[in-house]
């Protein structure tokens, strides 16, 4: 979480308690939403206009273990039209399930359980079963990917600075892990007692596999086995000592990747080789909140690679960049208010016309309006009340 590491990002957590978030109703027996197809993979201009109409699934992550905390993963609606959200319900049985990522055939949701003892859980969309845990092997895993092949799950344990990998079935469930890396190198920067890993997924080019570590100021790269599910390092990027790298998101064009420092307050642009998989840290740039303390949380890029948002913890508010030169330079444009109290994940809509912001503090999800063209952001609706929201997954 920052400079405090495990116990800090636990105590955080825990000051959700005293938020005011009105709880989903329990109602598991809520109709399931039918999981749509997988987007295009290519950018259309006439993508506003093919905007789906009615209902679309929407998850919400959380922590269980806290006070005002929710009850397991929360069920909603949204409309993709006016980004309005509707509560469906909530599926119990899953332990704090504070970061969500979805199977690229959409029929199968991962959630880690972050915990001392870290586990992965599978959920069946279709009719909501859990198809069980696996463990992590580390404590406090915050965020898990999938492989683009469909055949593995990645997981970042934040506690014990680990990454690990599962092997996923024909049914979408999970097998036990086939690997577990720990960052042993390099030593921990300023104030970190510990590697903490923060993040791991697939290059896009789908040829190496990155892990994003606050601990050891370092981004690492990986070569993935896909026959035997091992990881084998091939290079590190490291950041100034204390930036405490958080969260990195790749521009469309897949050569450059945008990172958020969470200690520091600053942002960078990276350079990408997919032949070495080797990252290149770019120079620190401002994150457009002023003097007080705020902590950059995530990036993400618009479908057409025009603009990128951050999300500022603290300051409660989203950072717009014009992207420019393919990628290679982001240019502060200004910031927006996020309408909710530390806001701890962003995601964008399949179509990226709408724009989800988990609130933690305050138990709110906001949605806004995503200009493509100009990268304006309009609120769309009242926010929506989720307790101790840190995760929104539109499909």
């Amino acid at each position: 979480m920052g400079s405090g590491g495990w116990s800090r990002r636990r105590f955080v957590g825990a000051l959700a308690g005293g938020a005011a978030a009105a709880a989903l109703p329990a109602c598991d027996d809520a109709p399931a939403p039918t999981p749509p197809t997988a987007p295009e993979a290519s950018v259309s201009p006439s993508r506003e206009a093919r905007r789906p109409s009615g209902p679309r699934p929407l998850y919400l992550g959380t922590y269980t273990s806290v006070e005002g905390g929710g009850k397991g993963l929360g069920l909603a609606t949204y409309d993709a039209a006016t980004g309005r959200i509707s509560g469906t319900g909530t599926l119990t049985g899953v332990g704090n399930p504070s970061y969500l990522a979805i199977h690229p055939d959409r029929h199968t949701l991962y959630a880690v359980n972050e915990r001392d003892d870290g586990a992965v859980t599978a959920v069946r969309l279709s009719d909501r079963k859990i198809l069980g845990s696996r463990s992590t092997g580390g404590a406090g895993p915050c965020h898990l990917s999938v492989h683009p092949g469909g055949r593995w799950l990645f997981s970042a344990n934040y506690g014990s600075g680990s990454v690990a990998v599962h092997p996923i079935d024909a049914s979408g469930g999970l097998g036990e892990r086939t690997d577990l890396v720990r960052h042993s190198r390099p030593a921990p920067g300023p104030g970190q007692e510990g590697p903490h890993a923060h993040q791991v997924f697939t290059s896009p080019d789908g040829g190496h596999v990155l892990a994003v570590d606050l601990g050891t100021d370092t981004v690492y790269t990986y070569r993935f086995d896909e026959k035997a599910g091992r990881l084998t390092e091939v290079a590190q990027a490291r950041t100034r000592p204390g930036a405490g790298p958080r969260h990195l998101t790749f521009h469309p064009g897949g050569r450059y990747a945008y990172l958020a420092n969470e200690v520091d307050n600053t942002v960078a642009v990276c350079a990408y080789d997919p032949a070495s998989g080797r990252v290149t840290v770019g120079e620190p740039q401002s994150t457009g909140t002023g003097p007080g303390t705020s902590y950059p949380a995530q990036f993400l890029v618009t479908p057409n690679g025009r603009h990128a948002f951050l999300a500022n913890r603290g300051d409660n508010s989203l950072t717009r960049y014009a992207v420019e030169a393919d990628g290679a330079r982001l240019k502060l444009l200004d910031t927006v208010p996020v309408g909710g109290d530390f806001p701890r994940q962003i995601a964008l809509s399949p179509e990226g016309t709408l724009l989800f912001a988990a609130n933690q503090k305050s138990g709110t999800v906001t949605v806004f309006s995503v200009d493509g063209a100009s990268g304006a952001l309009r609120r769309a609706g009242e926010p929506f009340p989720s307790p101790v929201a840190v995760c929104a997954l539109p499909l």
